[in-house]
């Protein structure tokens, strides 16, 4: 599911992101003709579901596919993939709906910089970009995408989302201090800290009813997987 962004264990140090281990991924292999008189197939789409009275086609599905294996080094199985893209459609859905902003082009940039900056040179990051088998401008639309779903998701159920002092002092004592004794980093005073906690706390918060929404969502969603050619039913 899409999800607000966390903030990470406040003060916890993270590792750098390095690039998986081992051979290029190879560019997803596209869709031909299957007529024998066709000398040179040409490239087509397909659609592998139905949501409502619009359609998500093969091309969304590996464009994602792409997407998590550049930021995350591997992708979620193709369903997966699918009701992910469903409930990117319900969300997008309800914030057209509702004429909710789309990022602007700073934003888009920004979050560009940051998925780079996760590569030690320009030169790994395009080489990976290539691999995965994104071009700056499909990694442009999807990150757009991406700003656009979650800004939306924070704006629908952060009001709702409320955290307490008795809660923040639980992640304090339960959570952030074990994992910072366990990596023998400094460990904060909690008035330092409570912000940071109290944001950590509303997003999953909104993480929470994110997901029991779209659940309900897509129960009354007519939404229909269809299965690859040649594919059993």
């Amino acid at each position: 599911m899409l999800r607000v962004p966390a903030t990470a264990l406040l003060c916890l140090s993270l590792a750098a992101f390095t690039p998986p281990a081992g051979p290029a991924l190879a560019a997803p292999p596209q869709e031909k003709s299957v007529d024998p008189g066709v000398e040179n197939p040409i490239v087509v789409d397909r659609i592998v579901a139905r949501v409502e009275d619009d359609i998500i086609t093969l091309s969304q599905e590996r464009e994602l596919a792409a997407y998590q294996q550049l930021v995350d080094g591997s992708s979620e199985p193709v369903p997966k993939l699918i009701d992910e893209l469903v409930e990117q459609w319900a969300i997008n859905n309800e914030a057209q709906s509702a004429q909710f902003s789309q990022p602007s082009d700073a934003d888009v940039d920004l979050q560009i910089k940051s998925i780079q900056q996760r590569f030690p040179t320009p030169q790994a990051y395009a080489q990976r970009l290539m691999a995965v088998g994104l071009t700056p401008e499909s990694l442009r639309r999807v990150v757009a995408r991406q700003i656009y779903l979650t800004r939306y998701l924070d704006y629908r159920f952060r009001p709702a989302a409320q955290v307490d002092d008795a809660a923040i002092e639980k992640y304090y004592t339960g959570t952030l201090v074990p994992a910072l004794q366990a990596k023998q980093q400094p460990v904060p005073s909690l008035d330092a800290v409570s912000d940071q906690i109290r944001e950590v706390l509303v997003e999953q918060d909104i993480n929470a009813r994110s997901a029991a929404w779209l659940a309900d969502t897509k129960s009354r969603m007519n939404v229909e997987m269809l299965p690859a050619p040649g594919a059993t039913p």
